[in-house]
């Protein structure tokens, strides 16, 4: 039965799409219609409104805090500490990665020859670079101290904020994580 009734539907669904699509072509209207807009004379856009010239402002207070900063406390320092005064060495030859910050070096692994240990160094680009102590890394002048199969031990010279410079410990591990 299913059969037959499926016929019969589909059938019927065949004659009513014959009959929607049948009856030739009755677009007299709307050829008439459209015949009758392109007869008609264009209308005239209007012109612009007349431009007004606006008075140039003046920023003046470029050199003040940004209103979405927090404010900020400054104190100054009596007196600098007494002690080793740390400064960059400036004038010597920058080796390739002191171009990269820390955080963008991983350290990948470890290689002795001959009595001496050497750290594998990725940079961001993918290459693979060999140190030792006394190398530098990182674009705050850090010097390695110590190399093991785990971390790398260096020391950066950083401004203390005050015109002087102050030296700071940092490890970088094995895998990237620094600190």
């Amino acid at each position: 039965m299913t059969g037959r009734w499926g016929r019969l539907i589909g059938i019927c669904t065949v004659s009513l799409l014959a009959a929607g699509c049948g009856g030739g072509s009755d677009f007299a209207d709307i050829e008439k219609f459209m015949q009758d807009v392109d007869s008609q004379p264009a209308r005239p856009i209007p012109p612009l409104p007349p431009f007004e010239q606006v008075e140039p402002f003046a920023y003046q207070a470029s050199t003040k805090r940004q209103p979405f900063e927090p404010p900020v406390k400054v104190t100054a320092l009596e007196k600098r500490p007494d002690g080793v005064k740390v400064e960059p060495n400036f004038d010597r030859v920058k080796q390739y990665l002191e171009q990269f910050p820390i955080g963008q070096l991983t350290m990948v692994g470890t290689l002795s020859q001959q009595r001496s240990e050497f750290a594998l160094i990725q940079d961001p680009e993918g290459g693979v670079h060999r140190v030792q102590v006394g190398d530098y890394i990182g674009t705050d002048h850090g010097r390695i101290r110590n190399i093991n199969e785990l971390e790398i031990g260096l020391v950066e010279i950083v401004p203390d904020g005050t015109g002087g410079w102050v030296e700071r410990a940092r490890t970088v591990a094995l895998g990237g994580e620094d600190a």
